[in-house]
């Protein structure tokens, strides 16, 4: 089916386009689709047809406006762009000494010299989610809208409804990847972008990957970007997941995250949140085999009007699994925050060992921070605690420090990184922890911006605070 146009421009609010746009081009969407990968759109769009996105009535978002974002206007690309440039024209990840297989997303759409699907030396499949349907449709119809299960969120409904492109991994039996994968999404427009993508990563028995996340922006165009992903960890795999957010002040992000574990797996996500106007990061982690962990950690950093929500489930659904869930926040000017942490434990899930901790440090009085750890057990031998801090910064240290002939702006620093340490010190890949402990100095300095990696260099944001104190004597 063609179009007229690769981009339709919302004249209504943004539900009622995205159920016109999917009525109308219902072809050209699921054009790589499997009857079984139709049928799973489908049903994803009349879910998403009668209840909608979801706003601030709804319980598990009252904290988390939504509303003015879903009525505002969005262009939404249909059909790929034609790309005449490479996304290292305009941004460069820059790790020293870390070397990564680069996977490029731009706009929502997969990027790359070398074609669709690429398979490496150690025989990981590499490439566009939509090539991938095609050419291995037994994995898709064996994980692809599984892990997510009944999941009644709209954004991961309509994403699974107008899926088009993303990124699609798979990690066969026995491979360990021993270079980083990296996932860099660049949103580069003029027009106020709706961006959608889907990714599908598949770690075989006795599998690892380590795999960098990065969302980007080069500008300060607003978008919405809705993004889900779906992980299946089998048996004795191992997964370690680097989320890196740094979009500007005008975008929103909506981030969702499955991950299914099976026997002796084991998991670690480390969400990092630098800058975005809105984020919300739900992520949902389903403990399906015996001996399986999963640590799920985070650090944000939020100032001026930014909001974070993360949304953090663990689901112990059998005997003899563990997690470790440790969330740190800095928030300041008139930032927010929400925090909920829920863990589930079934009735036959004994043995269970499970921790989740939320802090916060709240720099201005105008900073606010909703943290609601949750606890839903039903089995009867298990060990599991929960906790959340909200508070200032310590008075007492910062006497302290100062009496050593710091000054009061370099003592504050000083006890914010170490606040934020918990986090760095939990990256294993050493030039990446090297690289994230400096953006996050920058960051608590006001240096970093969504600028800084973009090579165009048309200017940037005035500092906001400049310390002279050099950390790495310290």
């Amino acid at each position: 089916m063609s179009m007229e146009k690769d981009t339709l421009q919302q004249t209504q609010t943004l539900d009622e386009m995205l159920i016109g746009q999917y009525r109308q081009y219902k072809e050209l969407i699921s054009e790589n689709d499997t009857p079984h990968l139709r049928q799973i759109r489908e049903n994803a769009f009349q879910v998403f047809e009668k209840e909608g996105f979801p706003h601030s009535g709804t319980e598990m978002w009252r904290h988390t406006d939504v509303d003015a974002l879903t009525e505002d206007d969005y262009v939404h690309e249909l059909k790929a762009p034609v790309v005449t440039e490479n996304i290292e024209d305009i941004f460069q990840c820059d790790v020293h000494d870390f070397d990564t297989e680069t996977i490029s997303m731009l706009n929502g759409w997969y990027t790359s010299k070398t074609g669709d699907l690429k398979t490496m030396p150690d025989g990981v499949v590499v490439g566009s989610i939509s090539a991938a349907m095609k050419a291995y449709p037994e994995l898709f119809e064996k994980h692809y809208g599984k892990i997510t299960g009944s999941e009644s969120n709209g954004f991961v409904q309509i994403n699974t409804a107008m899926m088009q492109d993303g990124v699609f991994i798979w990690v066969p039996d026995g491979v360990k990847v021993t270079k980083t994968l990296q996932i860099i999404k660049i949103i580069n427009r003029k027009e106020q972008l709706f961006v959608q993508s889907r990714n599908l990563i598949i770690l075989g028995k006795n599998s690892e990957l380590s795999l960098m996340h990065c969302d980007d922006s080069v500008d300060h165009q607003a978008s919405l970007v809705n993004t889900v992903t779906e992980f299946f960890v089998d048996e004795n795999a191992h997964l370690e997941l680097y989320k890196l957010q740094n979009l500007n002040d005008n975008s929103a992000l909506i981030n969702s995250t499955f991950i299914k574990q099976m026997a002796n797996s084991t998991i670690k996500t480390n969400t990092l949140t630098f800058n975005c106007g809105l984020i919300r990061n739900s992520i949902h982690v389903k403990l399906d085999g015996q001996g399986a962990h999963a640590d799920v950690l985070g650090l944000y950093l939020m100032d001026k009007e930014q909001h974070i929500d993360n949304q953090i489930r663990i689901d112990h659904n059998v005997p003899n699994c563990t997690s470790n869930e440790l969330f740190k926040g800095i928030l300041d000017d008139e930032a927010s925050g929400v925090f909920n942490g829920y863990i589930y434990v079934a009735r036959d899930a004994q043995q269970t060992n499970a921790y989740q901790n939320n802090n916060n440090i709240m720099l201005k009085s105008t900073a606010t921070i909703n943290t609601m750890p949750f606890l839903e057990i039903y089995a009867d031998d298990v060990k599991c605690s929960h906790g959340a801090t909200v508070g200032q910064l310590d008075q007492e240290a910062m006497f302290y420090i100062r009496s050593r002939g710091i000054s009061a702006d370099n003592a504050r620093m000083l006890l914010l990184y170490a606040f934020a340490a918990d986090i760095i010190n939990e990256i294993s890949i050493e030039p990446l922890r090297q690289r994230i402990d400096d953006m996050v100095k920058k960051r608590l300095r006001g240096e970093l911006s969504v600028c800084e990696k973009c090579v165009l260099h048309c200017g940037t944001p005035d500092k906001e605070y400049h310390f002279d104190i050099d950390l790495s004597q310290i």
